[in-house]
């Protein structure tokens, strides 16, 4: 059973990225009192002011194996709608300072209840397992910077590194009892791109004494779809996609310049720097051509804070947890899955191939829902969607039995 009430992990923790305060002490407080030695503000480092709340607990039953588990801490800035009990009322303001809900669209809460599942279990079966435990509660997923503060504040040189890391994530497509596996590339290397379209603005009855950005970036955005279709190969997954476009104030005024906002998505190293530089080509040479004088040239922006390896599950371990899954969840409940262009900061903590990883899928879905959307065709809500509802019972459950029986299998 798990004694930890999946209401009250679900309501206690709903916080944005970086301004987990309130949620850590909650995830640092429940594995102390389960006997692990506890500590929070792991990750000040990196940047004092906001990303220090990530929480380490360790345990240790003499010599073997050291297992590494890791939840996520943050929510996303979405007001929810799902009518649930446990529905997130929470409002705040972000970084910008506007005021926004704050929910777990992202199953994040979930993750929390079955890494505190798993921990208190294992803390009352340490006859059935050796070595060392480490349970991780990770800031700043969603900003793709909380594992590398964690790293930087010394993960793996204050406390104990281990031989194997092993996380879970929810699913919106997979049911509710089931568990996922992906032996090998599981997730994409992110890149956020900014693109700042300069022009000459003025008058909007002259275009003719302008050059308007804003005509320069529709331009943009459609050449930019040329670079996955008829620059990468088709055997090597990538997206590129325009998420945000801002620009202009009122009908008659062309305006100076327009942003852009773009994520790129790859496996391969080689195919990232492939298409940065047909990003910063193209751009370049689209405002040329729309005779844009050259000190007017575009502004472009990779973020490096919001930039990771693409998530490679080990192959060797993810099979050998496959077969542990099968054991304990049954065949029907195994599911083999591709990988997917989604992204996170999980693959970090392998550094790089040293450290064998693997993180898994979690049904969160009702099965019956699924089957009626594939009877109609209408989608049902996915992740960072305000009307994501994954199903407590059994996704808890299952979550903390598949967890709980990958860590005794590697440590028995």
């Amino acid at each position: 059973p798990n004694p930890w009430s999946p209401n009250k992990a679900m309501q206690a923790s709903t916080q944005l990225s970086h301004h987990e305060e309130k949620t850590s002490p909650v995830i640092a407080s429940q594995l102390r009192s389960y006997g692990y030695a506890g500590t929070g503000q792991v990750g000040k480092s990196r940047n004092p002011a906001w990303t220090g709340h990530g929480v380490v607990g360790v345990m240790k039953n003499g010599a073997g194996p050291t297992v590494l588990v890791r939840t996520e801490l943050d929510a996303l800035p979405i007001t929810e709608e799902t009518g649930l009990p446990y529905a997130s009322k929470v409002k705040t303001k972000d970084d910008s300072g506007r005021e926004v809900g704050v929910m777990h669209a992202c199953g994040h809460d979930i993750h929390m209840t079955s890494l505190l599942g798993t921990a208190h279990l294992l803390a009352e079966m340490r006859n059935d397992w050796h070595g060392t435990l480490v349970f991780i509660a990770q800031p700043s997923e969603e900003t793709i910077d909380g594992a590398r503060a964690m790293l930087a504040d010394g993960l793996y040189t204050r406390f104990p590194r281990p031989d194997f890391a092993l996380a879970l994530h929810d699913a919106p497509n997979l049911a509710a009892g089931k568990v996922g596996y992906t032996p090998g590339y599981a997730l994409a290397s992110p890149n956020t791109v900014d693109i700042t379209v300069r022009g000459l603005g003025g008058h909007g009855s002259a275009p003719e004494r302008t050059k308007d950005p804003i005509v320069t970036a529709a331009e943009l955005v459609l050449a930019l779809q040329t670079i996955v279709s008829r620059e990468i190969s088709p055997f090597d997954p990538a997206v590129v996609t325009v998420g945000m476009i801002q620009g202009g104030t009122k009908a008659n005024i062309i305006p100076d310049e327009v942003h852009l906002a773009l994520t790129v998505r790859t496996y391969k190293e080689e195919v990232r720097q492939k298409i940065l530089a047909s990003i910063a080509r193209i751009t370049r040479g689209t405002a040329e051509a729309a005779g844009v004088p050259a000190d007017r040239a575009p502004l472009i922006k990779v973020s490096e804070n919001e930039q990771v390896p693409a998530t490679y599950n080990d192959p060797q371990l993810t099979e050998r947890l496959a077969g542990v899954f099968t054991k304990v969840l049954g065949a029907e409940n195994v599911v083999k899955r591709p990988s997917v262009m989604a992204s996170e900061d999980f693959g970090l903590l392998g550094l790089h191939g040293k450290i064998p990883i693997c993180t898994f899928t979690l049904g969160a879905v009702d099965a019956e829902k699924i089957a009626q959307s594939q009877r109609t065709g209408t989608p049902l809500p996915g992740l960072h969607s305000s009307k994501f509802a994954p199903l407590p019972e059994p996704t808890i459950r299952t979550g903390v039995k598949a967890m709980t029986s990958a860590v005794l299998d590697l440590m028995k």
